[in-house]
């Protein structure tokens, strides 16, 4: 059985996104790959838009457009209320779309300044701020849904695995060993950003920007507060205890080694999908793996 599975990026993704956009009236004459992971993103210039065509997480997603359209509306929202974050665009009307079996949508173009990591105590400022703004969102969010959605990876794994691939056993075991736990939150379940690592905050000339809200879901905070405890890119301790009412660390313990799983899941699909990832997520693997 093959490991490799269907790469839609790259080429496909753009030519998707330029499609669309000049459907609407953008002229995009010189569009350029940002980014080829999990999504492909495309900044169309000159146009002060960036594209994001699921790929990678559509692999997982019964409903890419879904995915989209509840990002679009949570940033969306945010925006309105003033909330720092990278907002949909207005040069056109941002979508969802399907083009070509591939899901599109359009955002706001921002230039990122030359310090890319913001400081502990700003992480720890903008996601409090966050959470203050997303207190009021009217739509409806799926409990924990990078949880639930970790179940699919971990199918889409074992379908692709042969003799040489990692044996995705150890993460399922650890997948069902943490369910329970986090399907019986011990604080209140509220709004959340999902993924709220430094690495989704957009250092801009202009201010720091939150991004990447595809992964917006109720739930305890004490997810969001394990994104920022494990990051590698800032002191996430000390950006946790400057929170305010933070849990200790046996409560935050499961989150944490909740969110390390996800990160090695999603790394070695990745690896499946662009073998050129492969090294990185066997090192990834190894390495939780050493700490479970």
């Amino acid at each position: 059985m093959s490991t490799r599975l269907p790469d839609h990026g790259g080429g496909s993704a753009r030519a998707a996104a330029v499609a669309v956009a000049r459907a609407h009236g953008v002229r995009c004459a010189d569009p350029v790959v940002l980014a080829d992971r999990y999504n492909v993103r495309v900044h169309l210039r000159p146009a002060p838009v960036v594209a994001r065509v699921a790929t990678t997480t559509a692999l997982v997603r019964p409903d890419p457009l879904a995915s989209l359209q509840r990002e679009l509306a949570v940033a969306g929202f945010l925006a309105g209320r003033g909330a720092p974050v990278v907002p949909p665009s207005d040069e056109l009307p941002p979508g969802p779309y399907r083009y070509d079996g591939l899901a599109v949508s359009f955002w706001r173009f921002v230039a990122r300044g030359p310090d890319r990591t913001p400081r502990p105590d700003q992480a720890r400022r903008l996601l409090a701020e966050l959470h203050t703004a997303l207190r009021d969102y009217p739509g409806a969010l799926p409990y924990l849904a990078p949880w639930e959605e970790l179940g699919r990876v971990l199918d889409a794994l074992e379908r692709t695995a042969d003799p040489g691939a990692r044996d995705p056993a150890p993460l399922r075991e650890a997948y069902q060993r943490l369910t329970p736990v986090l399907r019986t939150p011990r604080g209140p379940v509220r709004a959340l950003h999902g993924d709220a690592h430094p690495g989704n905050l957009c250092v801009t000339a202009g201010g720091v920007l939150w991004n990447d809200f595809e992964e917006t879901c109720a739930g305890p905070l004490t997810w969001d507060l394990a994104c920022l405890r494990r990051t590698s890119r800032l002191d996430g301790r000390a950006a946790l205890e400057a929170y305010g009412h933070a849990p200790d660390d046996a409560e935050l313990e499961p989150y944490v080694q909740a969110r390390r799983l996800q990160s090695v899941a999603w790394s070695l699909l990745l690896a499946r999908r662009l073998p050129r990832h492969a090294e990185h997520a066997a090192a990834q693997s190894q390495h939780w793996q050493e700490r479970a």
